[in-house]
Parts: structure tokens; sequence; C-alpha cells
């Protein structure tokens, strides 16, 4: 299993709106960007993925779950980017911060410091361990 975050401006699509498609989750679409896409290539069914707000929050608010792999973005006319479909697991009952994160020395190489304008992007089984812990997140891996 890998681990990813994926990125959504809330007044857009929030977690909440994330919870309200339940078990059949939702297309994780609209990523323009090929490094983005090279990710969501990569991601494979039973994948988990911390869900961050982005705007004024910039705060990992839940954990989703691939359960469809990467297919056509049926929002891009070109062709040329995909999308995956995700559902909800559970709420991070902290939110982690951006501020908290780049604070912790051990999250240093995290992808969510060094590329922060990335929209998808690889976690390590270490930093979701260590994020997790952070949110008071238990049972999630």
């Amino acid at each position: 299993m890998a681990y990813w975050l994926l990125k959504t401006e809330p007044d857009s699509y929030s977690w909440d709106d994330q919870v309200k498609r339940g078990a059949k989750g939702d297309a994780w679409t609209g990523v323009r960007n090929f490094r983005a896409r090279g990710h969501l290539t990569a991601m494979k069914k039973g994948d988990l993925a911390f869900f961050y707000h982005t705007g004024d929050e910039k705060q990992v608010v839940g954990i989703v779950e691939v359960i469809r792999e990467a297919y056509p973005d049926p929002t891009d006319a070109d062709g040329t980017f995909v999308a995956v479909t995700v559902r909800h697991v559970k709420p991070v009952p902290k939110p982690v911060t951006l501020a908290a994160v780049k604070a912790e020395p051990k999250l240093k190489e995290m992808a969510l410091v060094k590329y922060s304008r990335l929209s998808v992007q690889p976690v390590t089984a270490q930093e979701w361990a260590f994020v997790c812990k952070m949110g008071g997140v238990a049972g999630v891996t």
C-alpha cells in the first residue's frame, strides 16, 4: 500500500462534501499538473490519502481510500489528465496544520514542505504514521 496527500480548496470541495458521497466515493478531478498526474496514475486501489484543505485552513482534515484507479478525467476535454475515485475513511480528530508539519524536524523532507504547491503528493510510511499520530488518528495504516 502507498500513501498520498490530496489537496483541495474547501470552498470548492470540502471534507464534508467528500463524506456526503458515502461509500460510493467521488472522482478526484481537475488536476492539471503533469507531476500530479503521474502520482494519480501511480495510485492503486486500497491506497490511503490525507485529505488536505488549502486556502486559509492549510491542514489535513481527513483520510480517504482510493477505490478506483486512474481513468480519463471526465472534466478534461483533451483527454490528457486522469482522475481517481476516493471514499472517505475517517476524519482527523485534531487537524494537522501546515505550520505544525513545517515545525516538526522529522517531517522536513515531506513533499508538503518541499513542494507545497503540488496538489497530489506522495507520503512515506514514516510520514504517514507521524502525521496520523499528530492528528490523533489510530488504526489507519
